[in-house]
């Protein structure tokens, strides 16, 4: 009996130790709350097991609240109102040992003023985690927020420069606390914080960390470790997780569709509400993204730039409402591929539309004027058709011939001839035409003052895809000048490499850039210096490519550059710049660089036969097809590639200061056709050059020959 009784007394003290473990447990996971139920934490917290409690206004919660628990009230009127905290609730607060959250909320008796972030960001005060260090940054988007007074803040916003960090620290920059501690027991935020998915925060794991280490301040323990994250926006796939065989035509299938999901196809019925309304002049034709239910184009009206870089406090995200035309010839070649592939009358047809437009919209006026100097030519955009760029009209060019062979029609021929020779005509005779030219130039001296010209501009970027166009048009005409100037501005370009390059946004793009032109001067002459330079160049691209597939960006010599990394916090935003601040920031960018050498690639892997070029090309691939953008919430950007990825944390983020072009814009032209594209050709098993080899634009072009020259 004495036994029994012993035993009987160790379980009932096992039991109520158990309960009170287990009562303890319960306690630190339990939050009381004011918030809708959609609210992005609060949907996490339930996801991960917290013990919620639910309470209609803050009043409530407080006097609910058990002695020494957590609070959260969260801010259900963002941004229209910010929550004011009375003496009397924090006296509350402090009498129960309350730990307690205010979102968006302020201790002062009037209500502040709004403010709506434009070009600053979340910057790390105090050294909050492993993780979270001080200078380290965050992005809250364009979301609303005000000025506080606090001590020491935890977070600050600010403009300032830098990939990852802030690299010139915060003197001289203004700045305003985004979340701070007053006393021992109340955490303030002066923006809403808790939707951070549907407000699309980044980078995500900095978020996450930021959650875990604030939920274990609430919850009196050193940290707690999310096993979830609520993510909208995501790349389709992982970074290991295994591609099915199908998983690049699915590629190429979602990247056609959000042509469609974005409806950037102009169509009549909202072309003067929306892109007659935000286009302006053109210098920033920036407006709100476009009703989920808006109409679709057919080509016939053109197509729309993209995405900027501007996400709004709902996660929406700002569009470009401006019509270039090397978009609507670059696009036409992205639908005339996937007609092809999947045997698509519509695309067929809205690529032939885009060509149609292109050519009515942009050869106008003097353009379309046998004897104006700038016959022949196509005008950079609507707003600017008096604007020639040689690299827009390249990648127009070479858009639409790719578009004509697959569609198997010849009326284009003309046209596409008369634009490679009036480019030809305004290119100097060692091959260099400069970034651009002007009507108002080329009406006062006459095309024979630029076809005369002695520059020698060994720029890539702008200059290395026409030389594409007159070795394409060489091998169909043979017409030898053609062929000289190309080889005379390829020798120098390439004897000027590296020091004597200039560069725009990273030395690694004009790498990029170089691998067509040098691909196809092999494939009309396939010497061994021609090899060797092609060769040389490959290898000087592909040091930078990383295991996942993608080119890590580079900038070049600081003298050299147009547009460098941003010199002080004060120039952020107000130029292009790179993705990235210094060498070695692990950023893929797919607006310059990895778009432009994913063809480039292949068309050298084509020319050469190289199973080592089509390694990497196929490695390349795989890479897109991962980081595709995958979204349901925000429809009008599932399927596009941002500009920018980070491929270490696998997240959308880089440095966002180019200005109209930041990490996160889209370009229907520029990036998503020439990925789309090159992901077609790869299944085609073929390649621009082979595509378009049975050409029969020899006989207008001769004809061009002798007219315009």
């Amino acid at each position: 009996m004495e036994s029994n009784s012993k035993l009987s007394k160790s379980f009932v003290l096992f039991f109520l130790v158990g309960v009170f473990i287990l009562s303890g447990c319960h306690s630190k996971n339990t939050i009381y709350y004011v918030a809708s139920e959609e609210n992005n934490l609060i949907t996490l917290l339930k996801e991960e097991g917290f013990r919620l409690y639910s309470t209609p206004t803050a009043r409530e919660a407080i006097e609910k609240a058990d002695k020494g628990a957590a609070v959260l009230l969260l801010n259900e009127n963002y941004p229209e109102k910010v929550q004011q905290l009375s003496p009397e609730l924090l006296q509350t607060i402090e009498n129960k040992q309350l730990k307690v959250f205010a979102e968006y909320a302020t201790l002062e008796d009037s209500l502040p003023a709004i403010k709506e972030v434009s070009l600053e960001r979340v910057v790390v005060n105090d050294s909050i985690s492993p993780s979270l260090r001080p200078l380290d940054l965050l992005s809250i988007n364009c979301g609303y927020y005000f000025d506080a007074k606090a001590e020491h803040p935890l977070l600050l916003l600010a403009k300032v420069a830098g990939f990852d960090r802030a690299e010139y620290g915060l003197k001289e920059t203004p700045t305003c606390p985004v979340f701070y501690k007053h006393g021992d027991n109340l955490w303030i935020s002066t923006t809403q914080l808790s939707n951070f998915a549907q407000a699309r925060f980044m980078p995500e794991y900095r978020w996450k960390n930021f959650w875990e280490w604030f939920l274990g301040c609430l919850n009196g323990t050193s940290g707690i470790t999310l096993n979830n994250w609520t993510s909208y926006v995501a790349p389709a796939y992982g970074r290991t997780e295994p591609l099915a065989d199908s998983a690049r035509i699915h590629s190429i299938q979602k990247g056609v569709e959000w042509f469609y999901n974005g409806h950037f196809l102009v169509d009549k019925s909202w072309k003067a509400d929306w892109y007659d309304k935000y286009q302006g002049d053109g210098s920033m034709p920036v407006g709100p993204e476009l009703p989920r239910n808006a109409i679709d184009g057919d080509g016939s009206m053109g197509m729309l730039e993209g995405h900027c870089s501007a996400i709004y406090a709902d996660g929406r995200q700002a569009y470009r409402y401006w019509l270039r035309n090397d978009v609507q010839g670059e696009a036409s070649m992205a639908f005339a591929i996937a007609g092809k592939m999947f045997d698509n009358p519509e695309y067929k047809a809205v690529s032939e539309r885009l060509i149609d437009y292109s050519f009515k919209e942009f050869r106008d006026g003097p353009r379309n004027d046998p004897q104006s100097p700038s016959y022949g030519l196509l005008g950079w955009s609507v707003t600017h058709k008096g604007t020639y760029y040689g690299d827009d009209n390249a990648r127009s060019i070479l858009g639409m011939m790719t578009s004509a062979s697959l569609l198997q029609e010849n009326r284009w021929d003309k046209k596409l001839a008369e634009a490679i020779i009036a480019n030809f005509r305004t290119t100097g005779i060692h091959g260099f035409r400069g970034n651009s030219l002007l009507d108002k130039e080329l009406q006062e001296k006459g095309w024979r003052y630029f076809h005369q010209r002695t520059l020698v501009d060994p720029h890539p970027h702008f200059e290395a895809w026409m030389w594409a166009c007159y070795l394409w048009l060489y091998d169909k005409t043979q017409y030898q000048p053609l062929l000289k100037v190309s080889k005379d501005a390829i020798s120098r370009t390439m004897e000027a490499y590296p020091k004597g390059w200039h560069w725009t946004n990273g030395i690694q793009q004009e790498r990029a850039r170089m691998i067509l032109p040098l691909a196809w001067l092999y494939r009309v002459e396939p010497t061994d210096e021609h090899r060797k330079w092609l060769d040389y160049m490959v290898s000087e691209l592909l040091k930078n490519q990383v295991e996942c597939g993608g080119i890590r960006e580079e900038l070049g010599d600081d003298s050299s550059g147009m547009f460098g990394k941003p010199k002080s916090n004060a120039a952020y935003g107000l130029h292009e710049a790179p993705l990235i601040f210094d060498n070695g920031d692990p950023i893929v960018d797919m607006l310059y660089t990895t778009n432009f050498a994913f063809i480039g690639l292949n068309e050298a892997a084509k020319a050469t036969g190289s199973p080592e070029l089509k390694a990497a090309v196929d490695k390349m691939s795989d890479f897109l097809t991962r980081i595709q953008v995958r979204s349901e919430r925000f429809k009008n950007v599932d399927g596009a590639w941002f500009r920018a990825f980070n491929y270490q944390n696998w997240d959308y983020w880089a440095s966002n200061a180019d200005a109209g072009w930041g990490a996160w814009s889209t370009l229907t032209g520029w990036i998503q056709s020439w990925i789309i594209a090159t992901q077609g050709l790869l299944e085609m098993d073929s390649s621009i050059w082979e595509l378009t080899k049975d050409s029969g634009i020899a006989s207008p072009a001769n004809d061009a020959i002798k007219e315009m020259l």
